[in-house]
């Protein structure tokens, strides 16, 4: 746990790192499903994420059950709660970069003024997508998302440093 700690500290307070500028709003997630309603809601489950990993780590849900995700940062950093692919995490991360980058995360601190700045293409750093929740310490928010794909689906923490020191984990979809 020391290691993922140190790991992120690092990441948040070395030099910035200065990636190509991609969308950072719509499309995200849609190989695991799409946003769901409250009235779809068949259960919800309780997601705390910690310096860095979650609790729980592993997550089970059914082809079309929609889920509200309550989810809780109970650590000391920004920390994200992000539903996809693999392979959409890797994208993602080179755009929370350039919030790193930009001032935008910084430590336990989101600096909401600075999200609308635009990262080429009219695309901002609002962080606004429907799989999707960035939380400072202490906050919860929800995310509800209807499962309609069995696909390779993780939730994860794109923050850099966060994923590669663990901040991962499967979704299961039976």
């Amino acid at each position: 746990m020391r290691v993922s700690h140190f790991l992120c500290v690092a990441a948040l307070s070395g030099p910035a790192l200065t990636f190509a500028a991609g969308a950072h709003s719509g499309g995200h997630g849609a190989a695991s499903g799409k946003p769901g309603t409250a009235a779809e809601v068949n259960r919800t489950i309780h997601v705390e994420m910690r310096d860095n990993y979650y609790e729980p780590e592993q997550l089970d849900v059914t082809t079309g059950e929609t889920v509200r995700f309550v989810v809780e940062n109970k650590g000391n950093l920004v920390h994200e709660f992000n539903i996809g692919t693999p392979s959409m995490h890797d994208a993602h991360q080179k755009q929370m970069a350039m919030m790193v980058e930009h001032g935008v995360i910084q430590g336990g601190e989101l600096h909401h003024e600075r999200m609308g700045m635009d990262m080429g293409n009219g695309h901002s750093m609002q962080h606004n997508d429907p799989n999707s929740v960035l939380l400072e310490p202490g906050q919860r928010k929800e995310v509800i998302w209807t499962f309609s794909k069995k696909n390779n689906i993780e939730f994860a923490c794109n923050v850099p440093g966060h994923y590669q020191s663990g901040m991962y984990g499967e979704i299961q979809i039976n």
